[in-house]
């Protein structure tokens, strides 16, 4: 698979096969690519919590919003719950700016989960002080991300930006999840040739 397709690949899953189990290893494994990614200074501020504990996995549930645009949509029902999750911390006694850092090193994370056969969702809709004192988390360590991870229970199709500007994603009657996204021409300024 190339870098594109892997791209393609790589939406925001938010139903999953909960009963798939997604393996410390495996976590590992997301972690380590994640280590390998650019950061800020190269200070390397970001640390990991990984959890496929069934009980921490349902107390994190309970403190992330699912799907902004999708108001009548609470997340994933029973059976179709994430089977693992990487809580992303920042850590302050090394950097405070940390937002660069969080976005590449999150999709290195989703990347490499789309080789694994898993999808996930990158949230940042956290209650983290709920969060932080679910996990035990302690100073100098700050939630920054949660990433949810499982085998994809649902279909996301890409689609073009309509031409009323509309780029909230949607459900069909089919549960089929749409996100709009510009066309390349419609991101590209300038050339310069």
């Amino acid at each position: 698979m190339n870098i594109e397709e892997t791209l393609k690949k790589t939406r925001s899953y938010r139903r999953f096969y909960q009963e798939k189990p997604v393996t410390q290893d495996q976590l590992t494994t997301l972690i380590r690519c994640a280590s390998l990614t650019p950061s800020g200074g190269n200070k390397m501020p970001l640390k990991y919590i990984t959890v496929t504990n069934p009980q921490t996995n349902a107390a994190i549930f309970d403190c992330v919003g699912w799907a902004a645009y999708l108001p009548d949509w609470n997340g994933p029902s029973e059976g179709e719950k994430p089977a693992a999750y990487i809580v992303m911390l920042r850590d302050t006694s090394l950097s405070k700016a940390t937002a660069t850092d969080e976005g590449i090193q999150a999709l290195a994370i989703m990347l490499a989960a789309t080789e694994q056969g898993l999808g996930g969702c990158i949230m940042g809709n956290v209650q983290r002080e709920k969060l932080t004192a679910a996990l035990d988390i302690t100073a100098p360590y700050e939630v920054a991300l949660v990433l949810a991870l499982g085998v994809p229970k649902e279909e996301v199709v890409i689609e073009k930006v309509p031409a009323d500007g509309n780029i909230k994603y949607w459900h069909d009657e089919n549960g089929i999840h749409h996100v709009p996204k510009r066309t390349q021409e419609e991101i590209l300024v300038k050339r310069y040739e």
